[in-house]
């Protein structure tokens, strides 16, 4: 080797010391190792970035802009709802995770089921007060499980059946892998579950219990008709809401304290909740609740351009001492108030009714321009922005579900390529107003897409150089004549290389070289194709490995380590799986 490869080992060494040793943002330094790889003639400019035309890079961006769309539509509601459930326990729900993710992988590119299910993960994990560092890492990597069982989980297993029909003619059917696929999903699925509890990080929840937080009372309205109208208050999802409970229903002037899980609610029904601030968020966004105050409906526009915010009443307020209703809120600030917080008491009757004192903390739904109108006023002695607070748009649910639907059905078909379905999708989604132009903007995750398309830079650094080739052949050169152990060394370098670069430029590098080694053992190669598609596609050590794994690294709150720590064993127990059972199925 010369002193290029040298350089990118060292260079790739420190980088994942500096990752798996300090909070260094993983974006920051892949870009900065491109960078210094580019600086010092590695890599010319154009291998450099070659990431950041990559069609997987691309289809990424474009995919965080289709989950918005369905975000804001109400879509992750009701995934929650109806999809996630309510879990009796941690591992019930990582069950509850991981048996149908792993399924929808194997016959739908993982990629936007990931996607799609990292804000619903997220808000599951909440509302039912589960560690999310514990949920993350176990989406991706039965998603990443599921793509080994079927010959179009992975495009990896397209390239690795590509290069076959070239060397030989003869490819995979859809399911020949299943009887790999199958055994190692089952069995490293279940390993992760069971030993959870020490291979996962144990980070609690973003929302923590305060000693004595800011409640609110607030009341809202059951459609009559709606999607709640009929279903008990289990059913409705209103049973265990984080952070709050519902203490009493009013019917046609009838109040029913202390109601049951089993009562079923009818359309004009007032309900009273009591909770924090991030409940009444959940309040606002669940189909077929409206806020009591019809007020909200006399603003201009339409809801889901409006956002919650909360602001203090000062003792200068021209409000002080007047009712709400009397004040004229609504004329006087163009906003609407949902509730108001006092001291902690429970402020009862209309908000209409309540009467302003000093110190008040009203939670108020209005337009963008109430926060920058009152930011400094007298009026007020704080106004901050509620985040993630707008009224999901359910009027356009059905056409979001639609073109993610299209998108997938397209791509499983073969009608599109994922990037043109996701780029499409996207384009839909924005023209279609199920989400605004500027929220598409503000839902790509910028900081995966540097990760992603800077860990080609450095890929392309370790294949340039010749590093990548010679570790490939020092890994075969030390299974001597035996088929199983080579099979074993294939199978350990394609995983090495997954982990460092990325899994198609790994099978892409290793498959000629497990060819030839084939050709000289006088064996069939069919074995080693398999461990190829296994070993590339089951990453699981490093967060570059597989783009799944990077997208749930922010969301999860990981560390660099965290991916070693239950990565490591989960590829030891998946490659013992992997490699007793290929040679049982396709003989040398």
């Amino acid at each position: 080797m010369g002193w290029e490869a040298w350089f990118t080992a060292g260079l790739v060494v420190a980088m994942f010391g500096v990752l798996a040793f300090t909070r260094a943002a993983p974006d920051f330094v892949f870009v900065g190792a491109v960078i210094v790889l580019m600086v010092t003639g590695v890599v010319g400019p154009s291998e450099a970035f070659v990431g950041f035309s990559n069609q997987g890079v691309i289809t990424v961006g474009a995919l965080y802009v289709v989950v918005a769309g369905i975000r804001e539509t109400g879509g992750i509601q009701w995934i929650v709802h109806n999809l996630l459930g309510r879990p009796g326990s941690l591992m019930r729900a990582q069950w509850r995770l991981g048996a149908p993710v792993s399924v929808m992988s194997a016959v739908l590119n993982n990629t936007p089921v990931v996607g799609m299910l990292i804000p619903a993960v997220s808000e599951w994990a909440r509302k039912h007060d589960l560690p999310v560092s514990k949920l993350m890492i176990p989406l991706s990597y039965a998603a990443i499980l599921g793509g080994t069982v079927t010959l179009i989980g992975t495009s990896t297993n397209l390239v690795v059946n590509g290069l076959m029909l070239d060397r030989t003619g003869e490819g995979f059917g859809l399911f020949d892998i299943a009887w790999v696929g199958v055994p190692v999903t089952i069995v490293g699925l279940t390993f992760l579950i069971l030993f959870s509890r020490w291979l996962l990080p144990d980070r609690p929840p973003a929302l923590a219990k305060l000693e004595d937080p800011r409640e609110y009372t607030i009341e809202m309205h059951v459609e009559p008709h709606g999607a709640l109208d009929g279903r008990t208050i289990e059913e409705a999802g209103l049973r265990n809401l984080p952070g709050a409970f519902l203490i009493e229903v009013d019917r046609d002037g009838t109040l029913l304290p202390a109601v049951s899980p089993q009562e079923r609610l009818r359309g004009g029904d007032r309900l009273i909740f009591v909770g924090v601030v991030e409940s009444v968020v959940d309040l606002q966004k669940i189909r077929g609740l409206r806020p009591a105050t019809g007020q909200v409906f006399k603003l201009g526009g339409h809801r889901a351009d409006r956002h919650l915010l909360e602001a203090v009443v000062s003792d200068s307020c021209p409000m002080v001492g007047q009712t709400i209703r009397d004040a004229r809120f609504r004329n006087r600030y163009s906003a609407v108030v949902i509730a108001v917080a006092r001291n902690g008491e429970r402020l009862k009757g209309k908000v209409g009714d309540i009467v302003l004192q000093p110190g008040d903390t009203l939670l108020v739904e209005a337009g963008p321009g109430f926060e920058i109108q009152n930011r400094n006023s007298r009026d007020f002695f704080l106004v901050s922005r509620l985040q993630d607070s707008a009224t999901p748009r359910h009027d356009r649910a059905m056409i979001a579900g639609g073109i993610l639907v299209g998108l997938l059905a397209t791509v499983t078909t073969g009608v599109f390529s994922m990037l043109e379905a996701a780029l499409l999708a996207a384009a839909l989604m924005v023209v279609t107003r199920c989400v605004p132009l500027h929220v598409a903007r503000q839902s790509i995750d910028w900081s995966v897409l540097f990760t992603i398309a800077a860990a080609f830079g450095i890929g392309a650094a370790m294949e340039a150089t010749g590093l990548a080739h010679t570790l490939a052949l020092g890994f075969v050169g030390l299974a001597g004549d035996d088929p199983w152990m080579n099979l074993l060394m294939i199978y350990l370098a394609t995983a090495l290389f997954t982990a460092l670069i990325t899994n198609n430029a790994a099978a892409v590098l290793v498959f000629p070289i497990a060819f030839a080694v084939a050709g000289d053992l006088g064996v069939s190669p069919l074995p080693f194709a398999i461990a190829i598609m296994m070993a590339a596609s089951a990453s699981f050590a490093t967060p570059i490995g597989y783009q799944t794994n990077l997208m749930v690294f922010g969301p999860g709150g990981y560390r660099f380590s965290d991916y070693l720590r239950a990565g490591i064993p989960m590829t030891v127990v998946t490659s013992v799986v992997a490699i007793l059972v290929i040679p049982l199925v396709w003989s040398f």
